[in-house]
C-alpha cells in the first residue's frame, strides 16, 4: 500500500489504483497515524487530535469505529492491508511501509540533479495540504517545508555546477518570491542571473532583499550575500558560468498523464534495463511502446544520464541514424570535422555511461541495428533500451514483448471490469473527456465490450475515449464496424502517425513487402486465429512470411502453434485484400474438411482432443458457415454442438437450404433439436424416422421425445436395428432410461450395462455418460446411495474434462439427489443451483426440471416450507400440461402433499397424494410414495395399512426407502403408534401387506 502526505492524502494500492478512504474523521485518523507513522498513537491523543473539545459521549468506540471504517477500506483495496494498523496499547500503530515523504528525504540526500528532479516530482502540493492546521500534523508539515526548499537549493547549486544558469534563474524566480527573506534562495538566483549575462537584474534582486531587511527586520543581509554583491560589482572571473556538458544529461518528457495498467510491467523492465547492454521492446502499433520505455527510463540514474531519441522523424529505409542521435545530443558537426557520424558518436560514448532510448526503429531497422551493434562493441558503458515494431536481431539483445492491457475477466462482473487495466485506461481517458462519465453498472458491460473489440490497445482506447462526450459509451461501441472513420483525435501534441488508428496501422503496412503484404490482407478472413496448417492451406502463408510477420508485430503468436491477428489490424487487412471471394471460398472448404474429419473422432476415442480443435476454431467455424460452408458444414458439425450444448447455435445453422441429400439428412436433426428446447411432438414424427430408419438421427429424435416426457412414444420410435453399434450403444441407454422411469430393474441393468459395454469398446466418453446416469440410477433403486454417488461424481469428473455443460449439469442434478436421499439438504442446494443456473444457460427444459425438483425436495426437507411450495408448484403445473404427463409428475405431487401438510391443509396434501397415485399407474415405484404420502394423513388405523402394503410393494420390487423417505415414513409411523399403540399398529400393519396398493387405497379412500 503507497500512503502520499505531500500534498492532499492519498492512497493506493501497490500496482497505483487509487483508495477511496470514506468520511473527513477516518481521512484526519490515516493522517495522524501517518505523522506519527511505525510508532504507537495512544488512543486519547487521537480522540483529543480528532474532536477536542467536541469529542462525542462514548469517545472510545467513537474511534474505534473510525478504525475499523480504516481498515475497511484499505482491506477492500488490498486484501490483508488492513493489517497495517496494529492495535498496540495504549492505541493504535500504523506500519507505513511506503510512503512518498520517505521517498523525497531517500532521494534529496545527494546532490545527483536526476534524483533531486525525482524528489520533488513527488510533491502534489502543501505537505498534509488537508490537515495543515491540525497541531498534530502542523510540525511535520513545516519540517517537511523546509526539506523541500533545501532540496530546491541543492538542485539549483548542481546545475548552475552544470552551466545551466538560464533554467535555475527561470525556476528560482517563484521561489524567491514566496520567501524574499530566504537569503540562500536569494544568493543562488542572483548568481544565476549574473551568469546567464543579467548583471543589472542580479543587482536589483540584492538592493531589493536589503532594502526589504531594513525595512521589516531592521538588518543587514549576511556576510555571504555581502560578499556575492561585492563579487558581481567587481566582475569576478569566479563567478563566470562553467562550459556547458558536452552531452544533455537527460531529455526525457515530462509524462503528461498516468501511466495505468503497466505497474507489473515497469517493475520487471526496473532489473532488466541494468541487467543487459541491449534490451528491445516490441509490439503492435499503439500497443503504449513508447510510454512504456519512457516510464522504464525515467526510473534509471546512470552517472551520464538518459538519452532518448525519437527515430520517427526520418523517412522510412533513411540511414542517417547516427546523425540523428548525434543532433539530440547536442553534438552537432562542426567546420572542418572529419569522420563519420557514426565515428563521432563512439567517440563521444566510449567512456560515457549511459542509457540511450532509441524509439520507434522499425522504419530505419537496418541502419539503427547496424548503429547499435557498433556502439554496444566500442562504447562498453552504454546500455540501449530500443522501441521497434521487430526485433534488432543482434546478439545479446533481450526482446520484450509489449502486450496489450489485460481484458475484463468477466463481463457481467463490475467488479472484474473495473480491475481489468483497458477498463481503467479507458475510464481515467473518457472521465477526462467528459467530467460526468462514470465506470459503474450502467456503463461497465459496453466498457468491456468495447475493450475486447478494440483489444486491450492503449491508443485504440484512448482514441475512443475521445468520442464518448458526443457519443456515449454505447454510441462508440455501436461504430466500432467503422473504426477507422471513428478512431481519430484532434490533439495537436499527438504526432500524425498516431492521429488516426488508420494510420497507426498503415504505418507498419508501408514497411511491408508486396508478398508480406498480401499474406496479411488474406490472413484477414480468419475468425480469433489459425493454424499453421491452416494459414499455408488458406492464404499459401509459409512459415517464413509468419516468422516476419510476427517479428513486425502485425501477427501475434500463441501457444499451439496457432497465429492470430488482432481485429483493428484484420479490418484493416480486409479492406485491402483484393481476391476477397477466392479466399472465403478456400476458408469455407478448410473448415469444412476439418468438421467431416471431427465428426466420426467426436464418438470414439479421440473425443477430447477433436473437442478441442473444435473449440479452437469456433469462430472461423461460424464465418465458414457464411462463406459458402452452408447446409453441408452444419450437418458435419451438428454433434458437436449438440455435445457443447449450442441447440440454438444447431437450430439457426441447419435452417440453412441445401441438396435434395442435405435436406433428407438435416431433416431429422432439425425436429430433434426443436423438441430438445421445448416445441412439441408433431402428428408426422413416424415420417421423419423414416429418412434415417436405422441411423443416429432416428435415435436422435427418438431421444428428444423421451427428453419430452412421451415414455410410450418413445419406445415405440426407438430404432430396433442400427447402423453401427454407436447407434446401438445409444438406444441401449435411451431404454435404460424407460427401464428407470418403469422401475423396472431387471431391464434397467440389461441395458445399462451393456451400453455402458458398447461405449466403453468405441472409446466414447460422452456415451459413457449417459450409460453412467442408468448405472447410478440402478444403484439409487437397491439403495447403494455410495455407490451411486462414486459414479456421478467419476462422470462429473469425466464431463468436467471435456467441458460437455449438459452432462456436467446433469451429474450435478444426480448428486443433488442424492444428496436430498441422504439428508444433505445444503450440499444439495449447492448442487442444484449449479445445475440450474448450467440448464439455463444451455436452454435445456427437462435439464432445468430436474435441478429445480432437488432444489424444491431439499427446501422442503430441510423447513424452508414457501421456497418448496414454489419450486415444486412450478414443476408440477408445467407437468400437468403436457399431453402425456411425464415420468417426473408422481414424485413432485407427493412431495407439494408432504409440503401441504407441513403448512396445515391436509385437505389439500390429500388431495395431491391421490392425484400423484392417479399419475403413477405403471410405475409401482411412484405409486408406493403416494400411498406412504396418504398414510401421513390418514386416521391411525388406516394409515398402519397402508403403511403395510406399501413395505410389501418396496420388498416385491427391490426399492427399499432412501434415508429421507424413511423420515417421511417414521414421522407416519410414530403418530399412528401413539394413537393404537405399538402392538396394535403392528398388527394392522401386517393386514396391510396382504393388500395390493390398489387395494390399500381403496381402503384408504
Amino acid at each position: 500500500m503507497r500512503f502520499g502526505i505531500l500534498g492532499p492524502l492519498a492512497v493506493a494500492t501497490d500496482d497505483g489504483e487509487p483508495v477511496v478512504v470514506p468520511g473527513a474523521k477516518v481521512r484526519m485518523l490515516l493522517a495522524d497515524l501517518l505523522a506519527h507513522r511505525d510508532q504507537v498513537v495512544s488512543a486519547d491523543r487521537l480522540i483529543e487530535d480528532l474532536w477536542g473539545e467536541d469529542a462525542p459521549a462514548n469517545p472510545a468506540a467513537a474511534l474505534q469505529v473510525r478504525v475499523s471504517q480504516l481498515r475497511k477500506a484499505l482491506d477492500d483495496a488490498e486484501p490483508g492491508a488492513r493489517d497495517l494498523i496494529e492495535s498496540r496499547p495504549p492505541g493504535y500503530r500504523l506500519r507505513a511501509g511506503d510512503v512518498d515523504a520517505d521517498r523525497f528525504a531517500a532521494l534529496a540526500d545527494t546532490t545527483d540533479v536526476d534524483r533531486l528532479v525525482a524528489a520533488l516530482a513527488l510533491w502534489r502540493g502543501q505537505a498534509y495540504a488537508d490537515v495543515a492546521d491540525e497541531e498534530f500534523a502542523r510540525a511535520e508539515a513545516t519540517r517537511l517545508a523546509e526539506q523541500r526548499l533545501v532540496v530546491h537549493e541543492r538542485l539549483a547549486e548542481a546545475r548552475l555546477a552544470r552551466g545551466e544558469h538560464d533554467l535555475v534563474a527561470a525556476e528560482l524566480a517563484e521561489l524567491v518570491e514566496r520567501h524574499p527573506l530566504r537569503e540562500g534562495l536569494r544568493a543562488l538566483r542572483i548568481r544565476a542571473l549574473y551568469a546567464a549575462g543579467r548583471q543589472a537584474e542580479a543587482l536589483e534582486s540584492y538592493a531589493g532583499l536589503r532594502e526589504r531587511l531594513a525595512e521589516e527586520l531592521g538588518l543587514d543581509p549576511g556576510p555571504e550575500l555581502a560578499a556575492l554583491y561585492r563579487q558581481i560589482l567587481d566582475q569576478d572571473p569566479g563567478l563566470s558560468p562553467p562550459a556547458k556538458a558536452a552531452i544533455l544529461r537527460n531529455n526525457l518528457p515530462a509524462q503528461l498523464d498516468e501511466l495505468i495498467g503497466r505497474a507489473g510491467a515497469l517493475a520487471e523492465l526496473r532489473s532488466l534495463i541494468p541487467a543487459g547492454r541491449l534490451l528491445t521492446l516490441v509490439g503492435p502499433g499503439g500497443v503504449g511502446k513508447t510510454r512504456l520505455a519512457a516510464a522504464a527510463a525515467a526510473e534509471q540514474s546512470p552517472p551520464d544520464g538518459v538519452h532518448l531519441v525519437e527515430l520517427a522523424p526520418l523517412p522510412p529505409g533513411d540511414p542517417r541514424v547516427a546523425e540523428q542521435v548525434l543532433g539530440v545530443l547536442g553534438l552537432h558537426e562542426a567546420p572542418g570535422t572529419t569522420g563519420s557520424a557514426a565515428d563521432r558518436l563512439v567517440a563521444a560514448l566510449r567512456h560515457r555511461e549511459t542509457l540511450l532510448v532509441l524509439d520507434n526503429c522499425e522504419h530505419v531497422i537496418g541502419a539503427a541495428a547496424t548503429l547499435v551493434g557498433r556502439l554496444l562493441r566500442d562504447a562498453p558503458g552504454l546500455r540501449v533500451l530500443a522501441t521497434s515494431r521487430e526485433p534488432l536481431l543482434l546478439t545479446g539483445e533481450r526482446v520484450w514483448e509489449v502486450g496489450p492491457l489485460a481484458l475484463p475477466s468477466d463481463p457481467a462482473d463490475i467488479d472484474a471490469v473495473r480491475r481489468s487495466a483497458a477498463a481503467r485506461l479507458f475510464a481515467v481517458r473518457a472521465a477526462a473527456q467528459h467530467r460526468e462519465f462514470r465506470l459503474d453498472e450502467r456503463t461497465a458491460p459496453a466498457v468491456a465490450e468495447l475493450c475486447r473489440r478494440l483489444d486491450g490497445l492503449p491508443l485504440a482506447l484512448e482514441l475512443a475515449a475521445s468520442r464518448v462526450r458526443a457519443l456515449g459509451v454505447q454510441g462508440v461501441v455501436d461504430r466500432l464496424d467503422d473504426r477507422f472513420l471513428l478512431l481519430t483525435t484532434r490533439q495537436r501534441d499527438v504526432p500524425e502517425r498516431q492521429r488516426t488508428l488508420t494510420a497507426v496501422i498503415a504505418w507498419s503496412w508501408d514497411l511491408l513487402d508486396p508478398e508480406d503484404r498480401a499474406v496479411l490482407a488474406r490472413l484477414s478472413v480468419f475468425r480469433d486465429g489459425c493454424t499453421p496448417e491452416a494459414a499455408e492451406q488458406v492464404c499459401d502463408a509459409g512459415l517464413d512470411a509468419m516468422d516476419r510477420l510476427v517479428e513486425r508485430s502485425l501477427v501475434v503468436a500463441e501457444p499451439g502453434p496457432r497465429y492470430r491477428l488482432l481485429e483493428s489490424v484484420a479490418e484493416f487487412g480486409a479492406a485491402r485484400l483484393p481476391d476477397a471471394g477466392a479466399i472465403r471460398s478456400r476458408h469455407a472448404a478448410y473448415f469444412l474438411a476439418l468438421a467431416s474429419r471431427a465428426d466420426p473422432e467426436l464418438r470414439g476415442p479421440g473425443q477430447r482432443e477433436w473437442l478441442a480443435i473444435l473449440d479452437a476454431e469456433r469462430a472461423n467455424l461460424r464465418a465458414a458457415l457464411t462463406h459458402g460452408g452452408g447446409l453441408e458444414l452444419a450437418l458435419a458439425l451438428t454433434w458437436y454442438w449438440v455435445l457443447r450444448g449450442r441447440l440454438s447455435e444447431a437450430r439457426a445453422a441447419l435452417a440453412t437450404s441445401g441438396t435434395p441429400v442435405q435436406e433428407r439428412l438435416a431433416t431429422p436433426w432439425r425436429l430433434g433439436l426443436a423438441l430438445l428446447q421445448g416445441e412439441q411432438v408433431p402428428s408426422g414424427v413416424r415420417d421423419v424416422l423414416a429418412l434415417d430408419p436405422k441411423g443416429r438421427s432416428a435415435w436422435f429424435v427418438a431421444d428428444a421425445v423421451l427428453d419430452r416426457g412421451d415414455l410410450a412414444l418413445a419406445a415405440a420410435l426407438l430404432p430396433e436395428e442400427f447402423d453401427d453399434s454407436w447407434t446401438e450403444a445409444a438406444v441401449l441407454a435411451s431404454r435404460a432410461m424407460l427401464a428407470h422411469a418403469a422401475g423396472d430393474l431387471s431391464a434397467l441393468d440389461a441395458a445399462a450395462t451393456r451400453s455402458d459395454a458398447l461405449f466403453a469398446e468405441l472409446g466414447d466418453r460422452w456415451g459413457r455418460l449417459r450409460a453412467g446416469d442408468w448405472l447410478g440410477g440402478l444403484a439409487e433403486f437397491r439403495g447403494q446411495y455410495e455407490r451411486a454417488a462414486a459414479v456421478h461424481r467419476e462422470g462429473l469428473r469425466w464431463a468436467t474434462e471435456l467441458s460437455l455443460w449438459p452432462q456436467v449439469g446433469a451429474k450435478l442434478s444426480w448428486l443433488a439427489w442424492l444428496a436430498v436421499q441422504g439428508r444433505d439438504h445444503e450440499a444439495a442446494r449447492e448442487l442444484a443451483e449449479r445445475a440450474y443456473r448450467l440448464a439455463v444457460e444451455q436452454g435445456a427444459p427437462t435439464a432445468v426440471v430436474f435441478a429445480e425438483m432437488s432444489l424444491g425436495f431439499a427446501a422442503r426437507r430441510s423447513g424452508r416450507l414457501d421456497q418448496a411450495v414454489i419450486h415444486l408448484t412450478r414443476i408440477a403445473d408445467r407437468g400437468r400440461i403436457e399431453p402425456q404427463p411425464p415420468p417426473y409428475l408422481p414424485m413432485i405431487l407427493v412431495e407439494l402433499g408432504h409440503a401441504r401438510e407441513l403448512q396445515g391443509d391436509p385437505a389439500a396434501a390429500w388431495a395431491l397424494h391421490v392425484e400423484s397415485y392417479e399419475a403413477s399407474i405403471g410405475s409401482t415405484r411412484d405409486g408406493i410414495g403416494a400411498v406412504e404420502g396418504m398414510a401421513a394423513l390418514a386416521e391411525p388405523a388406516v394409515a398402519a395399512r397402508l403403511l403395510g402394503a406399501a413395505a410389501t410393494a418396496r420388498d416385491q420390487n427391490a426399492a427399499p426407502a432412501a434415508p429421507a423417505e424413511q423420515d417421511e415414513l417414521d414421522r407416519a409411523a410414530r403418530r399412528a403408534v401413539a394413537a393404537l399403540g405399538q402392538e396394535r399398529f403392528d398388527d394392522l400393519v401386517a393386514e396391510g401387506a396382504k393388500l395390493t396398493l390398489d387395494q390399500a387405497v381403496t381402503f384408504g379412500r
